[in-house]
């Protein structure tokens, strides 16, 4: 009984070596994804802001986040394990990597663009050298930072081919989004009143369904 329960257990994790073996894409392009993403993310709001303003959590990282990326790890684990079949699907892995690359590029261009008018938090009181933004990338999408992001998230699942938690990702960040940009276009409007005004009636948020 024990040789038949090693022999099982052999069996299963020589599969599982052998689909990782097969499939050597999806996990090493993720996890350098994710290391682009949160390094840069530092290092540009470094470069832009400086390091006395500047701290760790410029990094990206949160509990919520690391949770959503765990969730995204076991799906694929278990996917991997129970329907490999599924993981077997390269072009849409290369549809979730050309997702991220978009995704990456539309939020550091906004970035880049808005520079020290960028932060990694809503800022709720006025500075005298905060400007708004509405050149560049900004003409088309009012919030492209989460544009960007929005678009990145999903890549990470459609890159691992992970049906449940793409679309999870998807509501999840869509519901903070929208709650995140009506808070800060409160503060917006105070700040600059009917330029934003007018600004917001011709450009669109950039997140789906978010005015």
């Amino acid at each position: 009984m024990i040789d038949g329960a090693a022999t099982l257990i052999n069996s299963e994790m020589s599969e599982l070596v052998g689909f990782a073996m097969s499939h050597p894409v999806q996990l090493p392009c993720f996890f350098v994804a994710l290391f682009i993403f949160h390094i840069s993310e530092f290092l540009l709001a470094l470069l832009i802001h400086g390091s006395e303003k500047v701290s760790t959590s410029s990094f990206l990282f949160s509990k919520e986040y690391i949770l959503a990326m765990t969730c995204g790890l076991l799906e694929y684990g278990m996917e991997a394990f129970y329907v490999p079949s599924l993981k077997s699907k390269m072009h849409i892995s290369f549809i979730g990597l050309t997702l991220l690359c978009v995704g990456e590029a539309i939020r550091k261009t906004a970035i880049l663009t808005a520079k020290q008018n960028f932060t990694h938090d809503i800022k709720i009181y006025h500075h005298e050298n905060h400007e708004l933004v509405t050149h560049g990338v900004y003409r088309f999408v009012r919030h492209p930072s989460y544009l960007g992001f929005f678009i990145w998230s999903a890549g990470t699942q459609v890159l691992l081919v992970n049906p449940i938690c793409t679309v999870g990702y998807m509501i999840v960040t869509w519901r903070y989004f929208a709650q995140r940009i009506s808070f800060e276009e409160y503060f917006l409007r105070q700040f600059f009143g009917k330029q934003y005004i007018d600004y917001a009636r011709r450009v669109h948020s950039g997140i789906p369904f978010v005015k």
